[in-house]
């Protein structure tokens, strides 16, 4: 016999509707998302770097769906909300599906510069003081606990886990190259909170009965934080 090789190894992954996939199949994706291997036939195969996945969810129609496990949301680096298009993204949609227009595809960056992108992210530093405020961002979701935000009390289940605060740091990061600086502020960890962290909070069924969701309460945690640790303490 002899191992064909699926779409998985691939560097970038367009998941279309996951959770229409098994637990089984999403069992075997967060095993490439985590550890970078695919497993089969009781032999490990090493996944290509650079090593992408982008998956949809489709909000309605959820018969004969399977709700992704928190630890697989927990993968994920960011999570969109994609609402209806605008009248100029519509047009363009319409202009590119139903027409005889023909869309090239160009090379943006190869591989190995994508690789020595992602180096020089990790390479900005980030002050203590934005990365305590990360932290306390972070920690201000834990509900039942010392530093959890009044909201987090009332309307979580689970706050977010350590990889919430990772992602504020290198989306921060990201953001902060991409402006021209070489510095992480406090706008950049802001900006980076909702997508970071609204897949990575638990409601409890207060909030699902009263119809809160995890963006309403990121927003009032951003409101409810200092940026400033001397606040806290005062």
């Amino acid at each position: 016999f002899e191992f064909q090789r699926g779409p998985i190894f691939a560097h970038l992954i367009l998941a279309d509707e996951i959770n229409r996939a098994t637990p089984k199949t999403q069992s075997a994706m967060l095993e490439a998302m985590q550890e970078k291997q695919v497993t089969a036939g009781g032999e490990l195969r090493k996944l290509g770097e650079p090593f992408f996945v982008m998956a949809t969810q489709n909000p309605i129609d959820q018969e004969g769906t399977y709700p992704l496990p928190e630890a697989q949301l927990d993968r994920f680096f960011f999570f969109f909300i994609v609402g209806y298009p605008s009248a100029d993204e519509l047009n363009e949609v319409i202009n590119r599906t139903t027409t005889g227009t023909k869309t090239e595809v160009n090379k943006v960056l190869t591989r190995e510069a994508l690789s020595e992108l992602m180096k020089l992210v990790r390479e900005v530093p980030v002050a203590s003081h934005v990365k305590d405020y990360a932290v306390r961002l972070v920690l201000a979701t834990h509900p039942k606990t010392d530093t959890a935000a009044p909201i987090a009390n009332q309307y979580l289940r689970f706050g977010s886990s350590p990889r919430g605060a990772q992602t504020l740091i290198l989306a921060g990061k990201v953001r902060a190259l991409a402006q021209g600086r070489f510095n992480v502020s406090f706008e950049d960890i802001q900006s980076a909170a909702l997508p970071a962290l609204r897949h990575r909070l638990i409601p409890n069924f207060e909030a699902e009965a009263e119809g809160i969701t995890t963006d309403h309460i990121i927003a009032q945690i951003l409101r409810d934080v200092p940026v400033s640790a001397e606040a806290v303490n005062a």
